[in-house]
């Protein structure tokens, strides 16, 4: 489903990515977790060319693109298979709940405003925001902002959808109604990778996960292996410091 291979990045003098390699099967949620300054944003926004690695291949489908040498009509392709959630919501301000989502479906997928909205529509119930087609997003809460973004992502029909730290703008009353409208994206099946600091989710949702530090992926594996048993020492002391109640089987 998705193989990126040897991904490198540099902002100036810094090596953000130092060579990732990562393989995510259809179907699969992947959570990414790590430090702050890890990299592991930098990663995602690499999948989709919002950030241009400086090396190595993307893969996704089978639509491959060299990041040396990319070109506009394959990067067009690449992001056609994704939507990508934003921390920080990216949502237009002067355009109401259901124009936010009818969009990108308009612009990106080239449907008439008729069968736009039907489909906004539809999304939008799916995230319990049926009843707020109308309103801003000055009108609604950090909560519902977020699920407008998640909305906006599923109409788009991607192949994978890539979450951004979803909840960490959230109070933390909040958290819980867009983890739990991911949970259900998550159990019908459409690949995911999020990258969180939720771990009750990473460790409840999640088939897959990746603990990166300074630029490399450190450990992968199944939820149980690394929250139970990591096998890298700093992968211990992340976990020990963020979930300190686990008890490790090492």
């Amino acid at each position: 489903m998705i193989e990126i291979r040897n991904i490198t990045k540099t902002f100036g003098r810094q090596e953000v990515l130092k060579g990732i390699d990562l393989t995510v099967e259809k179907g699969e949620v992947v959570v990414i977790l790590g430090p702050s300054g890890s990299g592991k944003t930098t990663l995602l926004r690499c999948l989709n060319f919002l950030e241009k690695p400086d090396d190595g291949t993307v893969n996704i489908s089978g639509e491959q693109v060299n990041c040396k040498r990319p070109t506009k009509q394959e990067i067009h392709s690449l992001r056609k298979k994704t939507a990508m959630v934003f921390q920080h919501y990216n949502l237009f301000k002067h355009k109401t709940v259901l124009e936010n989502v009818m969009e990108g479906l308009i612009i990106v997928r080239k449907l008439d405003r008729v069968e736009a909205r039907v489909k906004s529509i539809e999304v939008l119930e799916k995230v319990g925001l049926g009843d707020k087609l109308d309103m801003y997003p000055s009108q609604l809460s950090g909560g519902q902002q977020q699920r407008v973004g998640i909305a906006r992502a599923l109409a788009l029909e991607p192949e994978v959808i890539l979450f951004d730290e979803p909840t960490s703008a959230l109070d933390p009353e909040l958290v819980g109604e867009v983890l739990s409208v991911i949970r259900k994206i998550a159990a019908e099946g459409i690949t995911m990778i999020v990258v969180t600091h939720e771990m009750g989710f990473a460790r409840d949702v999640s088939n897959h996960v990746v603990f990166m530090d300074g630029g490399v992926i450190v450990e992968e594996g199944k939820p149980n292996e690394i929250f139970r048993s990591p096998k890298e020492e700093r992968t211990k002391q992340f976990l020990k410091r963020i979930t300190p109640e686990l008890t490790y089987d090492i």
